[in-house]
């Protein structure tokens, strides 16, 4: 095997179905663990990979790990695993707040580890990941390993002191955005739309706005500018935004989130 997962849960599917479907790594080529029998055979019917009950198999088996666990976990995995992890392996975590100091201190010995900070639109192919290596990866091996979140994924590598931004604003991002369309949708079916439409027309609206940023290079601002015609609507409800604090509780709620990643 090259590739192995320690969970299939959500994000460890988003990983598995874009390095499957990028022709990164073959499913037979990979192999995941799960404690819970329905969690493997579910994994094994969508994806067509190795499965197992034993964490140590994958590590015996695979070039590159992933611990793709919940962050409360991470202690109990690593004791059970650490004595079997060999020098020449990779592991790549997703878990917020586990620096790579705590992750060495975990291992107790010199391990190649990159940590990294990735999202569930992943699960479309979307996904904004952080990437963050540690002093025994070359650049070889890095390269590597953005290869394999390239599949399912946007990829950036950036210092550790960013990761805990990194998790405001693209980890736990997607929340806010869900929250946005939500209740733009509510407001919609106010105004007589359908909710099935509303959704729509909110979603395509968050997803071609998203995208003008992306690909225009404009400012934000600029963007918003564009729209807001001289005593026109957009202005009004722009307006109205900031009289509520549209902005101020975004960066605020970013700001919380922050904090709470700090002290995981």
């Amino acid at each position: 095997m090259k590739l192995g997962f320690i969970g299939t849960g959500n994000m460890a599917s988003a990983i598995m179905g874009g390095v499957i479907k990028n022709n990164i790594f073959p499913a037979e080529e990979i192999i995941g663990s799960d404690l819970f029998e329905a969690g493997r055979e579910r994994t094994k019917a969508q994806f067509g990979i190795n499965v197992t009950a034993s964490n140590k198999e994958v590590i015996e088996k695979s070039e590159v790990v992933i611990l793709s666990v919940k962050p409360q976990f991470y202690a109990s995995v690593i004791a059970e695993i650490k004595d079997d992890v060999r020098a020449d392996q990779i592991i790549v975590t997703i878990a917020p707040g586990k620096t790579l100091a705590w992750l060495a201190e975990q291992f107790g010995k010199d391990v190649k580890i990159t940590r990294t900070m990735p999202n569930t639109p992943a699960m479309v192919g979307e996904g904004m990941t952080a990437a963050c290596p540690n002093e025994h990866m070359t650049e070889e091996e890095i390269a590597y390993v953005k290869t394999i979140l390239e599949s399912f994924s946007k990829v950036e590598v950036v210092p550790e002191k960013l990761m805990d931004a990194v998790t405001a604003v693209s980890g736990s991002s997607p929340a806010y955005v869900y929250m946005m369309i939500e209740a733009m949708a509510d407001a919609a079916v106010s105004g007589g739309m359908p909710r099935p439409q509303a959704y729509k027309f909110a979603a395509q609206a968050v997803l071609g706005s998203a995208k003008m940023v992306l690909e225009t290079g404009k400012h934000p601002g600029e963007l918003k500018d564009m729209v807001c015609s001289p005593a026109g609507t957009t202005i009004e409800a722009v307006r109205t935004l900031e009289e509520l604090g549209f902005r101020s509780s975004i960066i605020e709620a970013m700001k919380v989130c922050e904090e709470m990643s700090k002290g995981m």
